[in-house]
């Protein structure tokens, strides 16, 4: 067993909750004498708008929402839109979607962070004030060269300009007399500061491109390091929880509600973000897949969004209880893509119905069946729910089997139909012995040939005997409805394709997408809609594609197998 599956069946064992440290620390702080006693806790989701939510993602919203929803608090969306580059409403809208479609809300209170342009504004007009800003004109290029180094100082000429001027060049910047990179405004902090990030950062940059909102209103826009602690402060966020890479950006956040006027003090605390083997989560490297025709879009069902996800079957409930099983962990690590799988099926065997369904078809003909005859035979729609209650199912001496449950010269050890094999079961009907097969002028099977014992009815024999052959499942060939299958598998070869020696785009999966057309499955899924989800008996959990299937053109994504590497613990 791996180490990663150990650590899986340490996620099955343990609750969630004893792994928790966010809730430790907030505990501390609601208790008597803490710096939030009293008050309701509250957290915010801040996504930016520039690419659909993934998975990574959504285990920093439920952390958000879900830590809400515990202390009884709230938990507020803002879109984080101060970067207008490639922000769009599309994503604002496809972003409420998915928070949704999860179980969340926020209510009334969704903002967004271009909301407080002008209080930013003023907030560093105020910093410029307290001789704590200044407008610094170095270049990028001399940005780099003068940044300093571990024992050396960063430096920049323009750290002592005159309060005054400096509010003179912001507010010219404000008005668009200058380009792009002429000029920037810099928090004045610590030139020596061993974090690099209170080496007088940034807080204000121009850049002459439309927004999203507003337009042409604004030419600077401010960094995220300043703008968010303020509009955190401004919504009475207790308690700002964000992913790992910010903790050395702490230091930064704290100094900025320090030093502006604000009515709060948000505490940050930091979480290590959601990596699965197997995947990218970088938007950047989403949007390239998409830009570059790689995946069908940013809900191919190989994606790890949460559209994609949607789309090849998986559900609220799986993706929650995998976050909430994984637990909240300070250190960076890796889980295993079949852990999300593992949580799929265990809410899909209770919930799919069992449908026959046939992904290579060969027919099978019943040869001492009374041609003409029909009948039908009951099968159970889920025999984990005993609510789900049962079904009748067209039956005649002619059918569709898979191919590969016919072999004219067995393997050792292959249990299913062969000439003078043994009797195998057709689910839920009756038991059947092959007698032959009929071949086409190129000498392939196009058809299997075999007897049936007409007092087996339901696939026992009425005289005891055992059965040593396989139970065989069947679709009725004069009722049969044709479909399109798609098969998905991992979309990249290698467990990390984001290592560092590779480009991520020489490890995708050649095989990752099997398309099978002319399947054949049972006449009562003709009138299924999206999302409906079955299991495929033998075959695998399967969904209705919700872009491509319509009446009439029924398509369906393998959502995941029934083999589960993974065991629940006892």
């Amino acid at each position: 067993m791996t180490a990663m599956t150990d650590e899986i069946k340490t996620m099955q064992e343990e609750p969630a909750e004893s792994r928790n440290f966010i809730h430790a620390f907030i505990e501390e702080d609601i208790a008597p004498g803490g710096q939030f006693a009293g008050m309701t806790v509250h957290t915010r989701f801040p996504p930016e708008p520039n690419g659909y939510l993934h998975i990574g993602h959504c285990k920093a919203l439920t952390i958000d929402f879900g830590t809400a929803e515990k202390y009884g608090g709230l938990c507020n969306l803002r879109m984080d839109d101060t970067n207008p580059t490639k922000e769009d409403e599309e994503f604002v809208e496809a972003i409420k979607e998915d928070i949704h479609w999860l179980g969340f809300d926020w209510g009334d209170r969704f903002f967004y962070g271009s909301d407080y342009f002008e209080e930013d504004y003023r907030q560093a007009v105020g910093l410029i004030k307290k001789g704590l800003a200044y407008v610094c004109q170095l270049t990028p290029e001399e940005f780099k060269e003068y940044r300093g180094s571990i024992g050396v100082p960063a430096k920049s000429p323009y750290r002592d300009r005159p309060m005054e001027e400096s509010l003179d060049l912001f507010e010219r910047m404000k008005n668009g007399e200058f380009p792009n990179g002429a000029m920037t405004l810099r928090a004045k902090i610590d030139l020596a500061s061993g974090n690099f990030n209170m080496r007088d950062p940034v807080i204000y940059r121009i850049n002459h491109l439309p927004h999203h909102r507003h337009g042409n209103k604004w030419c600077i826009y401010p960094m995220y390091d300043f703008a968010h602690p303020i509009q955190d402060a401004l919504e009475g966020i207790t308690h700002s929880l964000c992913s790992l890479e910010f903790e050395a950006h702490r230091p930064l956040y704290n100094w900025v509600v320090e030093h502006c006027d604000l009515p709060a003090k948000p505490r940050q605390i930091e979480f290590a973000r959601l990596g699965i083997d197997h995947t990218v989560m970088s938007k950047r490297k989403l949007r390239r897949l998409v830009e570059e025709g790689k995946v069908s879009g940013w809900d191919d069902p190989r994606m790890p969004t949460l559209c994609g996800l949607r789309r090849r079957g998986y559900t609220p409930k799986a993706i929650r209880n995998f976050c909430e099983r994984i637990g909240v962990a300070k250190s960076a690590n890796v889980v295993e893509y079949g852990f999300l799988e593992h949580c799929l099926r265990e809410d899909l065997n209770e919930t799919a119905q069992r449908v026959m369904a046939v992904t290579r078809p060969v027919r099978l003909t019943i040869t001492n069946y009374p041609e003409g005859k029909t009948e039908t035979v009951t099968v159970e729609n889920n025999p984990v729910d005993p609510n789900s209650g049962t079904r009748e199912v067209a039956f005649s001496g002619h059918l569709w089997i898979e191919a590969d449950d016919f072999l004219e010269t067995p393997v050792p050890k292959y249990k299913r139909l062969f000439p003078g094999g043994p009797e195998c079961r057709l689910k839920g009907a009756y038991l059947i012995t092959c007698t032959g097969c009929v071949k086409d002028a190129e000498g392939n099977v196009v058809e299997v040939l075999c007897e049936y014992d007409p007092d087996s009815r339901g696939g026992d024999p009425a005289d005891g005997r055992k059965v040593k052959g396989a139970t065989i499942h069947w679709v009725d060939a004069a009722t049969a409805v044709d479909a399109e299958v798609r098969l998905y598998e991992n979309l990249f070869t290698d467990p990390d394709p984001d290592g560092a020696d590779q480009d991520f785009m020489e490890c995708l999966n050649p095989e990752s997408l099997e398309v099978l057309t002319g399947c054949k499955v049972e006449a009562g899924l003709a009138s299924a809609e999206a999302p409906a989800s079955f299991q495929f008996m033998r075959l695998g959990y399967f969904c209705l594609d919700n872009r491509d299937s319509k009446p009439g053109h029924l398509v369906f994504n393998r959502s995941v197998s029934l083999k589960d590497s993974f065991k629940s613990a006892k």
